[in-house]
Order: structure tokens, then C-alpha cells, then sequence
């Protein structure tokens, strides 16, 4: 019976001692993560008014985008994967260097500066994976720790620019390993999001939210109609991935130098944004995002546009990520698909952002999770159905070629407790 006891006083003393470690080195991960995660929202914001405002900047994408592969290799970080890095950092114990922030910080503001078409969450995750793996050496963290210091990251960045902490902790706990849940991550991610949530806004930076419209009432109509749009986003994601990889690898396969590359790229960019005219192709794409889902777009096939042009900036070795242009490319997508399947434009919108990022990412919990920090909890049903669609057949694609999909989809997998 002593024993006994004294292995619960044990348990609680290990587990007293975890939360103080993770309030102390989570909430420093989140403090120094939200404060660079907030200069960086504030910089891109600040570089999209400008270019909104000086059209011919995108004049200088050629340059810029010279400079920027100068930049990576002056820094010896020529094979530098990006994302895919980060998230590979995870499981092979490879952290990534500090110089990291600096490079995809900047270049990730020129890119948007000159016009590429590109996004910012892939750019914070590595700023947050290169912040907070100097802070866990630092702190001589064990290799275990290490890796959950990197999620911690993660998620603090993540959720400095779009403002939804639990989302952003799922996330960053699920991209890693698909169908595995690291949930010793869970409270120490949470606590850096919520630490980071409070620096971004202390520094004035908004998070992003959104009203819904046009929620149908629940009936199986409804939930037959949602279905069909999911089914089509899964198919669009297969679609996007494909696009994203495929022309990065044709990009180097028709010119080996980098700096070819990335010329070839943004005189296609600049040859596509004169003959389109309107700009709203270039950089992110907020406003187009923020249109759609008051049910508004201006062409049925501006997801097919702004997918293209993603694929130009990106394959050719531009910075920055590919989520907010997955929500371009969904929300103009289920708006323009929603009518044809009896639904409101703008629910369709918020469905098709939704099931086209669960699509891409492999990530079905954060998904809904998001679905709700973005658009309250009213249609998480209508979500939840979304997701699970687009995660099922998806199939295997991702927008990052280090994600493992540890389990089948289409399989299940029960693991027995009590095996030893």
C-alpha cells in the first residue's frame, strides 16, 4: 500500500514539475514568438498598402526575387525546404537554424512587396520553428522537448497572425504526423498560442474573423448539399497540390539555376498581372477572401487564377506560404460552386475555405477547430461534414511533401492499451 502511494505522490510530483517547465519555457516560447509573429503581421500589412498603392512595384519582382535567392545563399541555406523543413525538424531531431527568421521574414515581405502571390502561415511556421529552437538550446532542453519547444513555436506564430489559438495548437500537433497526436504537446502549444495572443495584441495586430451568411437550416438537403461541395474541394485540393509540386519541379527541371528560376517566374507573374489588370491576384489576396464570403466574386474562375499564380510565385522560389492562398482559392471556389448546389453563395465561401484547407493540409480536427475561432460555432456540423469529406478523399496529397500519413484513411487502426 505504501508503494502504492508513493508512486502516486510520484506521478504528481513529475506532473507539478511538467507544468511549471512548460508555464516557464511555453510562455517565453510564446512571448518572444508573438512578439515576432506581430512585427510581422504589422510589416505585410504595411508592404500590401503599399503595393496597393504603387501598382508598378511589381516591376521589381525581378530583383527582388534575385536578391532573395543572393540572400539564402550568402547565408549558406541554398537547400532550405521551407516548411517542409520545420515540420521534418520535428521527427529527425534537425532543428532549424536562428538565421532562418531573418531570411523568411524578409523575403517573405519582398515577395509581397513586388506582388508574388503568396501567402504568410508557411513563412511563420518557420519563424517560429527558427526562434524557438535556439530558445530550447538555450534552456539545455532534451531532444525530446526540443521537438515539443519547435511545436510550441509553431502554433505562438501561427496564431499571431490569424488570432485562433486552438486551432493553431491541433494544427501544429497534427501536420507533423497524420493520424498521430502527440497530446503531451497539448497544453504546453496552447499556453505559447495564448501568451502569443496576448503580444500580437498588445502591439495592435488584429486577428482574423468573419461573419457567417447564409447558414441553411439542418436538414438532410442541407447536409447532401455541403456534402457535394466537399467533395468537390477534396477533388480541387488533389488539384492544388499537384499544381504547387508540379511546378516547382518543372521550374528546375527546365532551369537549374536558382536565380534563372526565379526570374523566369516573376516575368510570368508580371506578364499574367498586366494582362489580368485588376492586382487582386497579387500578394495574398484578403479582400478578394473577404468578398467572397459576403457571397461576392468577381469571376466564376478566379480560384482557377489565383491557384495559377501561386503556383508561378512559389514554384519559382519566391517566400511566403500557401495557406492564405488556399483560402483564396476555396472561398472564390465555394462561392461560385454554391449556387449550382442550391446553397448561398456566401455559405458556400465559408465551406469551401474550410474543406479546401483540410483538403491540403491533412488536417481535420484543426480544420473544424478553425471553422469555428473563424466563424463562431453556429454551422460547425456543416464544417465537420465539410472536413471529413475532404479529408477522406483527398487521398494522399499535401502541400507539404515531409508530412507522414502515419495511418491509412480508408483503414482503421486500433492500437490495444493493454498490449505489452
Amino acid at each position: 500500500m505504501d508503494r502504492h502511494w508513493n508512486e502516486y505522490f510520484h506521478d504528481g510530483e513529475l506532473a507539478a514539475l511538467t507544468l511549471l517547465r512548460w508555464l516557464a519555457v511555453g510562455g517565453l516560447t510564446g512571448a518572444v514568438c508573438g512578439a515576432a509573429g506581430g512585427a510581422f503581421s504589422l510589416v505585410l500589412n504595411w508592404v500590401t498598402q503599399v503595393r496597393e498603392l504603387n501598382p508598378w512595384l511589381i516591376f521589381f519582382m525581378p530583383a527582388a526575387g534575385l536578391v532573395i535567392v543572393w540572400s539564402y545563399h550568402v547565408l549558406d541555406m541554398d537547400n532550405d525546404s521551407g516548411t517542409n523543413q520545420i515540420i521534418a525538424s520535428v521527427r529527425n531531431g534537425e532543428k532549424p537554424r536562428l538565421r532562418l527568421a531573418a531570411l523568411i521574414f524578409f523575403s517573405t515581405a519582398l515577395t509581397h512587396l513586388t506582388g508574388g502571390s503568396a501567402g504568410r502561415e508557411g513563412a511563420a511556421l518557420q519563424i517560429g520553428g527558427a526562434l524557438s529552437a535556439p530558445l530550447g538550446r538555450l534552456l539545455h532542453l532534451s531532444e525530446r522537448n526540443m521537438n515539443l519547444i519547435v511545436l510550441c513555436g509553431m502554433s505562438a506564430l501561427f496564431t499571431a497572425l490569424f488570432g485562433t489559438p486552438v486551432a493553431a495548437t491541433v494544427f501544429s500537433m497534427e501536420v507533423i504526423s497524420v493520424g498521430i497526436l502527440q497530446y503531451s504537446a497539448l497544453f504546453p502549444a496552447l499556453f505559447s498560442s495564448l501568451v502569443s495572443l496576448g503580444m500580437t495584441q498588445l502591439m495592435g495586430a488584429e486577428a482574423e474573423s468573419w461573419t457567417l451568411m447564409g447558414l441553411p437550416d439542418l436538414s438532410p438537403l442541407a447536409l447532401l448539399q455541403v456534402g457535394g461541395l466537399a467533395v468537390l474541394c477534396a477533388l480541387l485540393s488533389i488539384a492544388f497540390c499537384v499544381a504547387m509540386h508540379g511546378s516547382a519541379h518543372l521550374y528546375r527541371r527546365l532551369l537549374p539555376n536558382p536565380y534563372a528560376r526565379i526570374l523566369a517566374g516573376a516575368l510570368l507573374v508580371i506578364a499574367l498581372s498586366v494582362l489580368e489588370g485588376s492586382g487582386a491576384y497579387n500578394g495574398a489576396g484578403s479582400d478578394v477572401i473577404t468578398a467572397a464570403l459576403a457571397g461576392q466574386v468577381a469571376v466564376p474562375w478566379a480560384f482557377l487564377l489565383k491557384l495559377v499564380f501561386t503556383a508561378l510565385t512559389l514554384g519559382a522560389g519566391f517566400r511566403g506560404g500557401e495557406i492564405v492562398p488556399t483560402f483564396f482559392i476555396g472561398s472564390t471556389f465555394g462561392c461560385a460552386a454554391a449556387p449550382l448546389l442550391g446553397l448561398d453563395p456566401a455559405f458556400g465561401a465559408a465551406v469551401g475555405l474550410v474543406a479546401l484547407f483540410c483538403g491540403v493540409v491533412n488536417c481535420p480536427l484543426a480544420s473544424i477547430l478553425l471553422s469555428v475561432e473563424l466563424f463562431g460555432g453556429s454551422g460547425v456540423i456543416f464544417f465537420a461534414l465539410a472536413c471529413a469529406l475532404s479529408y477522406l478523399l483527398s487521398g494522399k496529397f499535401s502541400l507539404y511533401s515531409s508530412q507522414k500519413i502515419v495511418y491509412s484513411k480508408l483503414e482503421p487502426r486500433f492500437i490495444d492499451a493493454n498490449a505489452r
